[in-house]
């Protein structure tokens, strides 16, 4: 009966992120720098609205897009936060996770062969949600500029065939940020295109040197932008799964038909614990970010010192260090290490085409793990040179 199970669906491949992640159960004493899951537990104090939530009963479905309380909560959040206006009653939508976001936002504009350009090296997620929804990806090379999708680098790849542009920045897997320049620039060459931007801003809380800033506060681009964003890193809320597009309410009535028939709704309980996470738990990712910085600078140090060349990211929690004087692919160089030394770190190829010739390590993780999972990545490239 396989013949008869969808095409493209057959065609997907389970996430190289997963892959080797999931390789690390198989051998002991393996330290593993591969998954962006923040190290910290989720605030106690949003626990414990969860926990009220459970005890007072409020585990029934909540409105389709999500409690009123909440979009209300999430739309003061990105004001204060990145001057970002959106109207809590019919353009936001609480969803299960970013994931889910990005899923109701394709499928919502999407048409059979629409195209959706990305910057690559990007995130695996995108292209098999890009692919069911009929679209089309087309993958604009950034590793010759920064690791960056630029305007200039955008504007060839543009055609009358073009639906949507992804950005995501900061940026899994580079770390890399857009300057407001680079911004506004992205901003003047599409503003008068018939097409949507995706902006996936998952890692807002996440931006060290800089304030976040979004493509949406930037001339006419909100009204065919769609912002994504969640809970999941800024306030170490993997597990409760909730995210929250936010765009103009004529595109949000059409995507909140497509979330209805997917989900009806985010986790109730899930929601309680994020008004939480929104209203008294509004700064509570400063001292993760504080963390991060430190192991970032560390991270990046030591891979320095050992001859890796990388740019130092402004963003989320990955270093992208080429491994190219290595001469080994980014399978066989990932596969060796975790082999011969027991860390895992996630082969570049894992992120497009693309991303040969690359490895992502998150430093998500504690100073210890960091440094012990250095030191055997330091003695592993030593017999490379």
């Amino acid at each position: 009966m396989e013949h008869l199970i969808n095409p493209q669906v057959k065609e997907i491949q389970i996430s190289g992120i997963r892959k080797i992640s999931n390789l690390v159960s198989t051998i002991p004493g393996a330290l593993t720098l591969t998954i962006g899951q923040p190290d910290f537990p989720t605030p106690r104090h949003i626990i414990e609205a969860g926990q009220r939530a459970l005890e007072q009963n409020k585990t029934v479905y909540t409105p389709n897009p999500g409690l009123l309380e909440l979009r209300e909560a999430a739309s003061q959040f990105v004001l204060k936060k990145y001057g970002q206006t959106y109207n809590a009653a019919d353009e936001i939508i609480v969803t299960v996770g970013a994931s889910e976001a990005v899923d109701i936002t394709l499928r919502t504009i999407l048409t059979p062969g629409a195209e959706v350009i990305l910057p690559a090296p990007i995130y695996p997620g995108y292209e098999p949600l890009i692919r069911l929804a009929g679209g089309v990806p087309v993958y604009v090379d950034t590793r010759e500029n920064g690791l960056k999708l630029t305007a200039d680098l955008l504007e060839p790849h543009l055609t009358d065939r073009t639906r949507c542009v992804i950005l995501c920045y900061p940026s899994n897997p580079t770390g890399q940020v857009l300057s407001e320049q680079e911004l506004a620039d992205l901003a003047r060459l599409l503003e008068d295109k018939d097409l949507f931007v995706l902006s996936d801003e998952i890692y807002s809380e996440l931006v060290y040197e800089d304030q976040h800033r979004s493509i949406a506060t930037i001339g006419q681009l909100r009204e065919k932008t769609i912002v994504i964003n969640g809970l999941s890193k800024s306030h170490a809320m993997t597990g409760w799964r909730i995210g929250f597009t936010f765009a103009p309410a004529y595109l949000t009535q059409h995507m909140v038909k497509v979330h209805q028939y997917n989900v009806t709704c985010a986790s109730s309980v899930s929601q309680y614990a994020a008004l939480e996470a929104l209203t008294n738990g509004i700064d509570d990712a400063l001292p993760m970010r504080e963390a991060y910085v430190a192991r970032r600078d560390y991270v990046y140090d030591r891979l320095k010192s050992m001859g890796f060349e990388l740019d130092k990211p402004n963003g989320a929690f990955y270093l992208f260090p080429s491994i190219a004087r290595f001469g080994l692919p980014s399978q066989e160089f990932a596969m060796r290490l975790l082999q011969e030394e027991h860390v895992a770190v996630v082969p570049g190829d894992a992120f497009t085409a693309y991303g040969e010739g690359y490895m992502r390590i998150s430093y998500a993780y504690s100073q210890e793990v960091l440094e012990q999972a250095l030191d055997r990545v330091e003695r592993f490239v030593s017999k490379l040179v």
